[in-house]
Order: C-alpha cells, then structure tokens, then sequence
C-alpha cells in the first residue's frame, strides 16, 4: 500500500551511508534509479538523459550493485516503485516524478500541476502501468535502449 511505501521511504535524510550494504556513491546530484530492463523505463531514462542536458540528475540501475542496495535499504522490491533521490531523501511513485520535475526545472515545473489531482488516484494510476509494465512494454537486454553517450551517464 501506498502507507507502507511511504514509511519505507521516509528515514533520515542520507541514511544510507551508514549502511554498510550501500556502497560509496556520489550523491551530490539527484540519483533516479530505475528498472534497465524494462522497455518503458529504460526509454524513459534516456528520454530524461536528453532533456537533462546539464547532467543535473545521476541515473542507476536498479539492477547494479547501488540501485539494489539502495533498494535493500530502503527495504523495497523494484516491482514496487523506481526510486528518486534527492538531498539525502527518496521519493517514488508519483511524488518522485514531482521532485524530477522540480529539479529539472524549466517547462517540466509545468507538471507540477498534477499534484492538484489527488495522490490516491496518481499513485494508482502509477502501480497499474508499474505492475504491467513487461506486459504492455516488454523487456530488452540491460541497458540496450540507452545510446552509448547515455549510458556512459550511469554510476
């Protein structure tokens, strides 16, 4: 449920590194981890990777050695949300898409109009792309979708 994510995702900011299962990354950038072999996030991530033009945001995935330990930490599956962090914090579902926008800047604030509909139906919205995403979408090799400028962005 939506609660439990949230209690999941809310610890003290930067509480992973005091997790010796984390290790050591650069976290002076937002980090977006997400699933590499899922079409839809892998083409989200470079569709993002093109609009960041100044590097702004690290990216991860969740399927390498921080993305899952991250994961762990934070004591979630990859099934359940990708995860956004921000200033020592992480955010998911829909609430993470709103701290990507606001750190993007420009026209993507645009989208912060969203938050007027209700966090309920956004999130639900959010679970039933997530949950059929290889469905709907399919899956690739790790990364296959990234060009190799992209890919060269990834911790």
């Amino acid at each position: 449920s939506r609660r439990q994510l949230d209690r999941r995702l809310t610890r003290r900011p930067y509480s992973y590194r005091d997790d010796p299962d984390v290790p050591p990354f650069d976290d002076s950038r937002p980090l977006f981890v997400f699933d590499n072999i899922c079409v839809l996030c892998s083409g989200g991530v470079n569709f993002l990777m093109k609009q960041d033009r100044k590097g702004a945001i690290a990216f991860t995935s969740a399927q390498d050695p921080v993305g899952s330990a991250l994961y762990r930490h934070y004591g979630m599956s990859i099934d359940d949300t990708y995860l956004f962090l921000a200033d020592g914090r992480a955010y998911g579902m829909s609430e993470g898409y709103f701290q990507l926008a606001r750190r993007l800047g420009g026209k993507w604030r645009l989208s912060l109009v969203f938050r007027l509909v209700p966090r309920p139906l956004r999130d639900a919205i959010y679970r039933t792309i997530a949950r059929n995403r290889y469905r709907w979408f399919g899956k690739t090799q790790a990364c296959a979708l990234l060009t190799p400028e992209h890919r060269a962005r990834l911790l």
